[in-house]
């Protein structure tokens, strides 16, 4: 993975998500993503199953007795994309609930579509 810096893009209603979390676990999101735009792993981020290979990441935060996740991409060079920003529902487990992977499925198109619209333009340019 690169090191240089990435631009940090929220997709959908992410940054919202994001600031309705708990103080303690918007703070340890906020943290995770820049550490990720820098090129580091953040320490409770792991490659989300299921999206083939590790450019797909999730971070994981317990609160009392929620758990909260934060989904990104790092596929591209020139951005970190912010796929989805939930509390965990599933009831299976540490499984990812069926209408999150579909949204994060349907983000992660996005995100390829924003990148190709807003980044690969500035390369021909």
């Amino acid at each position: 993975m690169d090191k240089s810096t990435r631009q940090i893009v929220f997709l959908g209603s992410t940054r919202k998500d994001l600031t309705k979390l708990p103080a303690d676990v918007r703070d340890m999101f906020s943290h995770g993503l820049k550490m990720a735009s820098f090129g580091e792993n953040p320490i409770d981020s792991k490659p989300l199953k299921g999206f083939g290979g590790t450019s797909v990441v999730e971070l994981i935060e317990n609160h009392k007795s929620d758990t909260y996740r934060a989904v990104y991409t790092v596929k591209f060079k020139e951005a970190l994309y912010v796929l989805h920003v939930f509390k965990k529902k599933s009831t299976k487990g540490i499984a990812t609930p069926k209408k999150d992977k579909e949204l994060i499925e349907k983000r992660l198109k996005d995100a390829k579509s924003h990148h190709k619209t807003n980044f690969s333009a500035r390369k021909r340019g």
